[in-house]
């Protein structure tokens, strides 16, 4: 296959929303700024991906300029002990992917249903998933392992880290901001509706704070994060749960919305804090467990590092919320942080001041660019001749 410029459309398509990202790529160089980019929320229905995927298609076409769409690029959560790099999917991939659902019951279904649309449609068409376990697969045998029986583990058990995308646009971009300190000992904090901590060191991941699932961890938006086992126990054994009921109350109705009883929206929650009543009340609960979590965390991660250079907080709530970042310093200030106030309530880049022992900055992440770059690398190195999608046809 030729060097030459071609269209890669990224998707990254998750429970209520579709983000997509069209670039344009130069052999295997893709330039960081997409042509255009958007998200669609609320994909329901009785076929919800088969017509979102439809939508972002037609409305790509209109942006190609009458150039063709040479591949589609996807981040899948999900790629087990098998597939620890991008990976051109056919359907023996996309039936091994299927096994993978149970791991990740919020993400899997929903990359792999627009997968198999497009599929569908568009048979000939280049699709290349790309794994948010994979950027994990450096962690040390150390970090993997369960404290479980061998036969338990045998079977595939083991703690695989997520985000991975998000890490990995990290890894490529912090040098060019901060230099050798970012090949150093780095802890990115990924705090969005899901999150997660990765701890890094030249650029590879040591040590993550997901394991197995996407249930480990930090308290999310409404994800339980870490619990005791013998609470499921319990829980299974006294309140008589099913499976399915527990499934649904640690993945939906945990976290910040099931200890708040109000929402899982940290401006919502922030702008409720004051109040005086019982919700004020849960809501300053769930605030305080939420930033002692993720201090908790950072701390061991400082401790398997054995030291910590520079702390990135990133996605939604670390790129966005001034507060919660404020709070998450407050309380690793024994560790030489201090934060530039004004900086921080910017959003800058930089929000350490300068007397502090460690670099605090805010980069905002873009996993599309990252799938991009994989589907441009594959098709760069492949012999294949793909069928492209042309650019003839008006967004609706």
């Amino acid at each position: 296959m030729s060097a030459g410029t071609r269209m890669i459309l990224a998707l990254n398509c998750g429970s209520s929303s579709v983000k997509f990202a069209l670039f344009e790529a130069r052999g295997a160089d893709v330039p960081r700024q997409p042509v255009w980019k958007g998200k669609i929320d609320a994909t329901g229905g009785a076929h919800p991906y088969r017509s979102a995927m439809v939508h972002v298609l037609e409305c790509a076409r209109a942006r190609l300029g009458g150039r063709a769409l040479d591949a589609i690029s996807h981040r899948v959560v999900h790629g087990g002990e098998t597939y620890t790099a991008p990976v051109r999917v056919d359907a023996a991939v996309l039936a091994d992917l299927t096994g993978f659902v149970a791991l990740a019951p919020l993400h899997q279904p929903f990359a792999l249903e627009a997968i198999a649309a497009l599929m569908a449609d568009h048979p000939q068409m280049p699709q290349v998933a790309c794994f948010d376990t994979a950027f994990h697969h450096t962690l040390p045998r150390v970090e993997q392992l369960l404290p479980l029986p061998a036969a338990v583990r045998a079977r595939g058990l083991r703690r695989y880290g997520f985000h991975g995308l998000s890490y990995e646009y990290m890894a490529q971009v912090l040098p060019e901001r901060h230099g050798e300190r970012a090949h150093g000992r780095v802890i990115v904090a990924h705090l969005g509706s899901g999150a997660s901590l990765c701890a890094m060191h030249a650029g590879r991941s040591v040590a993550t704070s997901m394991g197995f699932s996407a249930l480990d961890g930090l308290m999310m938006g409404t994800r339980s994060g870490s619990l005791d086992p013998g609470v499921l126990l319990y829980l299974l054994e006294n309140d008589r749960m099913t499976v399915a009921e527990l499934t649904h109350m640690l993945y939906r109705e945990s976290g910040l919305a099931g200890v708040s009883g109000l929402s899982s929206e940290l401006p919502v929650l922030l702008a409720n804090e004051a109040r005086t009543d019982d919700t004020g009340a849960r809501v300053r609960d769930a605030l305080a467990l939420y930033v002692r979590r993720i201090v908790r965390e950072i701390g061991a991660l400082v401790a398997v590092l054995g030291g910590l250079d520079l702390l990135v907080f990133t996605a939604g709530v670390g790129e966005h919320s001034a507060a919660i970042r404020e709070r998450v310093c407050g309380g690793l200030a024994f560790l030489g942080i201090v934060v530039d106030d004004a900086a921080n309530q910017a959003c800058s880049h930089l929000i350490s001041a300068p007397a502090s022992r460690v670099t605090v900055a805010v980069e905002p992440t873009d996993e599309e660019w990252i799938a991009a770059r994989h589907a441009a690398g594959l098709l760069h190195n492949s012999h294949d001749q793909p069928t492209p999608i042309q650019g003839d046809r008006p967004c609706p």
